[in-house]
């Protein structure tokens, strides 16, 4: 298996931007009815609102409104264009959003996840099994049970993670993407909702989202290995996908006062307790 979709771009130099954030915590005084808008990659929305939500208990005149999924394009574009205050992204920043003033902060990392519907029998999956069921060369359980597979939009941030897996899967996510008649959920959010609802389902997702949105989703290992934040620290689970805050020249104080407690050691357990392992990152 080749190695995972990684943050590696410029932008995302943590130990320096996380020194810049946690400054302004004491900064600037909190004003009153202050209401600070997060949007972007639908894997991050019930970890923010978690982080939202106690960071809103500490400063009661501020609120943290988590908007719905808009995807890390949307999102990085809303907040470069002012429209939102902080943006979360699903992936490392590309030179156009670097160019544009985007900085981008990895504040987590989360297994990437292969789900079924929890009545599906299966229990774990294997690399060669994915290969086959992508590539339409397995279209059914052992059980009987045809597979529908839930994909997303081909420049999406989870389809590329599978892409990278191996040149294998990088050809059969072709082959499914390229068939007629497939599953395209547009969000992390529908997709997990299909496939909680459809029999046989098959789709990928997130440790953060399954936790913090109470997904009906059954997690299978993957190559033996249970998807876990332990996993990917011993490295035993190689797969993720990183939460990344980027905030713009257009982020406001009360924004940024935000983004420093999230970078803060006292966010890190609400990461953590949401299926999500903290930095600092090389």
């Amino acid at each position: 298996m080749s190695k995972p979709l990684q943050s590696r771009r410029p932008g995302l130099y943590f130990p320096v931007l996380a020194v810049i954030f946690l400054s302004l915590l004491s900064a600037t005084p909190v004003l009153a009815n202050e209401i600070i808008q997060i949007g972007g990659t639908g894997t991050a929305i019930g970890v923010m609102k978690l982080l939202g939500a106690a960071y809103e208990k500490k400063y009661p005149a501020v609120h943290i409104e988590v908007l719905p999924s808009m995807g890390t394009p949307g999102g990085i574009k809303a907040a470069l264009d002012g429209a939102i205050a902080i943006a979360v992204a699903g992936r490392a920043l590309n030179d156009e959003e670097i160019k544009g003033g985007a900085v981008g902060v990895e504040i987590a990392r989360t297994p990437f996840v292969f789900v079924t519907n929890e009545k599906n029998p299966p229990t774990g999956i294997t690399s060669a099994e994915l290969v086959n069921i992508y590539s339409q060369k397995t279209l059914a359980w052992p059980g009987g049970e045809p597979i529908r597979l839930v994909l997303r939009p081909a420049r999406e941030t989870s389809s590329m993670i599978l892409k990278a897996i191996s040149p294998e899967m990088e050809n059969a996510m072709a082959i499914a993407q390229a068939k007629e008649g497939m599953i395209l959920a547009a969000t992390d959010q529908e997709s997990a909702e299909a496939v909680a609802k459809i029999p046989g389902a098959l789709g990928a997702s997130t440790l953060t989202q399954i936790i913090t949105e109470k997904q009906p989703l059954k997690v299978l290992a993957l190559n033996g290995s249970r998807p876990s934040v332990r996993g990917l620290a011993d490295g035993s689970y190689k797969l993720y996908k990183p939460i990344i805050l980027v905030t713009t020249p257009k982020t406001p104080e009360a924004a940024r006062r935000f983004a420093a407690f999230v970078l803060s050691a006292e966010a890190h357990p609400i990461l953590e307790n949401s299926g999500n392992l903290t930095g600092p990152f090389k």
